[in-house]
């Protein structure tokens, strides 16, 4: 069996996380999923990423850049996730991962169109620094993290999910809500890619302090977005079933090593 290059395997891993996207949106779109189960799956895929983030990300970032690029690197991620997520905000897409089809207009009328636009940056923006994790931690020995695409695949999921219910009760036809969602999918493999191919040969502070970048705009986005979410829907169990969450994927880091 011929072996991928890593900047293809890089690629195909980011795609199938970004897969659980497009499988989330299909069963949000054809399915009444009851709104605790949605954010009971969120508050999981939270758990895991934090989980992923403290034993794969920080750590790795740590162990080969120091904590001097580690640390900017995740507060430089932190503030421009943070930075980018407030302008989203302002253009409507404060609520992109409800499913309830709220609109978030400042002034109360009807800006489904802009919301839609903003929703869909929105989601690229959560999902980019998820997707270039993927790429770079083949950068850290040329084998692929289990635990990183196993934690943005859940991740994922439930976004998709969330979000296209959020569409269709806001009229949006399904071929929309697929062709933005299959884009988004797609764009996920071509940023693991690049996540690999553009900081191959360099140094190991750099890598580094991409890593942490992309680890502080993944926690940000997570407390911005996915766990107010989460406990909106299923409230005092958000805790419970977060820490579930972290368990499974720490169990997971130990297993994979």
């Amino acid at each position: 069996m011929i072996a991928l290059p890593l900047w293809a395997q890089a690629g195909a891993w980011g795609l199938v996380a970004g897969t659980a996207l497009l499988i989330g949106a299909g069963i949000g779109y054809f399915a009444a999923v009851p709104k605790r189960v949605i954010a009971g799956v969120m508050a999981f895929g939270s758990g895991v990423l934090i989980s992923a983030l403290t034993f794969e990300l920080m750590e790795k970032a740590y162990e080969h850049g120091g904590f001097g690029a580690t640390a900017t690197g995740f507060i430089c991620g932190a503030m421009l996730y943070t930075a980018a997520n407030w302008m989203l905000t302002k253009q409507g897409a404060k609520h992109r991962k409800r499913s309830d089809g709220r609109h978030d207009s400042p002034h109360g009328e009807d800006r489904s169109g802009a919301n839609s636009l903003a929703m869909a940056v929105g989601a690229l923006l959560d999902g980019i620094p998820e997707s270039i994790v993927i790429g770079l931690s083949l950068l850290q020995g040329g084998k692929i993290s289990v635990v990183a695409v196993t934690a943005i695949f859940l991740s994922n999921l439930p976004e998709g999910l969330s979000s296209a219910a959020g569409m269709k009760k806001r009229g949006r036809s399904a071929l929309y809500v697929f062709s933005i969602w299959g884009t988004i999918a797609f764009t996920s493999g071509v940023a693991a890619l690049l996540g690999y191919a553009l900081f191959e040969g360099l140094s190991h502070e750099v890598v580094a302090a991409t890593i942490a970048v992309a680890a502080g705009a993944v926690l940000a986005m997570l407390v911005d977005t996915m766990i107010p979410e989460a406990f909106e829907g299923a409230h005092d169990f958000a805790g419970l079933i977060t820490a579930a969450g972290f368990l499974a994927a720490f169990a997971l880091t130990k297993l994979s090593h």
